[in-house]
């Protein structure tokens, strides 16, 4: 069994490059506060690193 992340989104994407606000679609948030579930894996991570700032990482 995978382990799964939390990610939440904490920051407005306003003023952001394009290449991170596409990032943060690809990942399934649109709004603040929106949060989705994904398993742990080098693609998901890498998208999130790049967004570091303008989000939140939980482990379920």
């Amino acid at each position: 069994m995978s382990s799964k992340i939390r990610v939440t989104q904490i920051k407005s994407r306003i003023g952001s490059s394009k290449r991170q606000c596409a990032n943060l679609d690809a990942l399934g948030l649109h709004k603040l506060n929106d949060s989705r579930d994904h398993e742990v894996k080098p693609e998901i991570t890498g998208m999130i690193n790049k967004v570091a700032h303008l989000v939140k990482v939980e482990e379920i």
